[in-house]
């Protein structure tokens, strides 16, 4: 089980966290290439169905990476991702999952670095964490 890649996945807002993902690509800013990312108009429009479906379907870490709250496209797309990350958060702590498996991040279309950065995070915990279980999933 060492040797197992850990399964995260990274729903992205289609502005500057996706601009942010492709110049740390171009940059050459290595990440791990098993994360699966989801590209969607607005860290706003990610449900609290679509974390719980994520965790649901394998992965062992989630994260939502958008706009910075700021300056924010959708004006309030990021504090409104922000706030359901945190009630699944909740609901994950009570039911007796690693609240850590959940996290935003934000980032501005010209930050290099901060895509590298949650996805270190990210697949750092979901190796110390293991398996939701403890067991092996596929």
């Amino acid at each position: 089980m060492a040797d197992r890649r850990p399964k995260v996945v990274g729903f992205c807002c289609e502005r500057h966290a996706m601009d942010a993902v492709v110049l740390s690509a171009r940059t050459g800013e290595q990440v791990d290439v098993s994360v699966r990312l989801v590209q969607v108009p607005c860290t706003g429009r990610v449900d609290g169905l679509h974390l719980l479906k994520a965790f649901e379907e394998g992965a062992d870490a989630v994260f939502v990476l958008g706009c910075l709250e700021k300056n924010c496209y959708y004006d309030t797309g990021s504090i409104e991702g922000r706030k359901r990350v945190n009630y699944v958060k909740q609901m994950l702590s009570e039911a007796g999952i690693e609240k850590e498996r959940l996290e935003m991040f934000n980032a501005a279309s010209t930050n290099t670095w901060a895509f590298p950065d949650a996805v270190s995070r990210m697949v750092d915990i979901a190796r110390k964490l293991g398996p939701i279980g403890g067991g092996e999933r596929q």
